[in-house]
């Protein structure tokens, strides 16, 4: 991470396929900085190929921020690792974290300057922009605000980048959205850091966007009930007075660009199996003695006729297959993939409407 000695903050910007014109306005409020002693760095995790193109051509015109790239598209969405390949870079004795959809006032970085302490960590008010209002090009204090947001709107957040690091940054549990924000809060806070919310005044505004769309023909990684599960682990960070995460995995690992192109050759092992709780069980557990191999899992499920006849077994006492829905497999394999697997290099697809599942892995040395 490029800097100079009189930088003192470090921000990173997290981004998937955000809209082109919403990146633009936030980049473009940071150019304006009053104070330019700052180091800015743009981590993309899994955009798609034809997207990468032109946000690198938008890049060009802010030599200020450092890009990295993660080719990590057919994974779930972990906000938390992209954070944490910036930090684990960090060189700065302050670390921001900040959204690709914030705005920031000219003199963002000149009041952020002030408020750091090493015993510190501030957050600062949003200010959100209605659909119509985010459309327009203004300056920064001729934007309306539709409303502010309160102190549970912790998604711009500066610390001290020494404690951060000491703490293994943010938790990498946490995929898709929800919780991983105030979850760094609550360690920082158990750590013995006094966490202050910044609403003198508004120098943030949050640009609107729809929310994510996921159409029901998509077949990229979703797990229905992530974001609740999310929900209930930040609530055990809190009752467990938990501060240190990330022991078991390594955090903030850089994906590695000859690992990932494995999963375009051609597989060592390919694996089929049916919509079985036996078949799944054994084959994940047989997933941890694989190394420095490409596997493949296709899974289908059982024809209506064969259900049936294990319904009538079942119904008979005689033996039969434990059947899963394959919602439910795809959960079980994704829950999986978050808690064991999340460093490696693979790539999933759940086909709701053929209802097959295929996951590609590589499973490092």
């Amino acid at each position: 991470m490029k800097h100079t000695a009189t930088d003192n903050i470090s921000m990173v910007l997290t981004n998937r396929n955000r809209d082109l014109r919403i990146v633009k306005q936030c980049l473009t409020s940071l150019k304006k900085q009053s104070e330019q002693s700052f180091v800015c760095t743009l981590v993309d995790y899994g955009s798609d190929a034809n997207y990468l193109k032109d946000l690198k051509k938008l890049l060009q015109d802010f030599p200020k921020i450092n890009f990295v790239s993660c080719d990590v598209s057919g994974q779930l969405w972990n906000k938390c690792r992209a954070i944490n390949i910036a930090l684990k870079a960090c060189e700065t004795p302050y670390f921001m974290v900040g959204d690709i959809d914030l705005m920031f006032h000219p003199d963002f970085i000149k009041t952020a300057n002030t408020l750091a302490k090493p015993s510190e960590v501030h957050y600062f008010l949003y200010g959100f922009l209605s659909e119509e209002e985010s459309k327009l090009n203004k300056e920064f204090i001729d934007y309306k605000v539709d409303f502010p947001g309160n102190n549970e709107v912790t998604g711009n957040t500066m610390f001290p980048t020494e404690v951060l690091k000491k703490l293994n940054g943010y938790d990498e549990f946490y995929h898709g959205w929800g919780a991983e924000d105030t979850d760094i809060h609550i360690r920082m806070k158990n750590q013995g850091l006094s966490v202050n919310f910044y609403d003198k005044e508004i120098l943030v505004k949050h640009q609107w966007h729809p929310k994510a769309y996921r159409s029901k023909l998509s077949k990229h990684p979703f797990h229905s009930q992530l974001e609740r599960i999310n929900h209930a682990y930040m609530n055990f960070t809190e009752a467990s007075k938990k501060k240190q995460v990330n022991q078991d995995l390594e955090w903030g690992k850089l994906p590695v660009t000859k690992h990932y192109n494995q999963l375009n050759n051609a597989c060592d092992k390919v694996f089929h199996i049916k919509a079985s709780n036996l078949e799944l069980k054994a084959f994940l557990a047989h997933l941890h003695n694989i190394k420095d191999e490409t596997i493949q899992l296709k899974i289908t499920d059982f024809p209506s006729s064969e259900k049936q006849k294990n319904n009538m077994k079942k119904l008979f006492g005689k033996k039969s297959i434990p059947v899963l829905s394959m919602e439910t497999i795809n959960n079980i394999i994704l829950e999986e993939i978050i808690t064991k697997f999340r460093n490696n290099p693979y790539k999933y697809q759940f086909d709701r409407t053929e209802n097959q599942i295929e996951l590609t892995m590589y499973c490092e040395a």
